[in-house]
């Protein structure tokens, strides 16, 4: 089983999520953060599920979709490091550019 962890980064994305769903909704915010977050526990039985990223094309660099969200995770082993939450309408190779990501090699 795959232990599945957070970088702070993809923290700070869930928070900068939340913040502005609540613009609207404060509830449909933290229900929508929850099965988000919920959404990554099919990585701990099956941490390579998620595709390889596209823009990367590294087989360790894997994504899973949430409702229009990217989650973008590093597969190292027997772990899961969530690394970015992206909205699928951002360029994720310009986001990777302009906010360098720190990925172990």
């Amino acid at each position: 089983m795959a232990e599945v962890r957070w970088s702070l980064t993809a923290g700070h994305d869930l928070q900068q999520i939340e913040d502005f769903i609540a613009r609207d909704s404060v509830l449909h915010a933290v229900n929508f953060i929850d099965r988000l977050i919920k959404s990554t526990e099919k990585l701990q039985q099956s941490p390579q599920v998620g595709r390889v990223v596209p823009e990367l094309g590294r087989p360790d660099i894997r994504e899973v979709l949430f409702k229009g969200y990217r989650l973008v995770y590093l597969l190292k082993d027997e772990a899961v490091t969530v690394l970015r939450v992206v909205h699928g309408a951002r360029n994720l190779a310009a986001l990777a550019e302009h906010e360098p990501w720190v990925i172990e090699e």
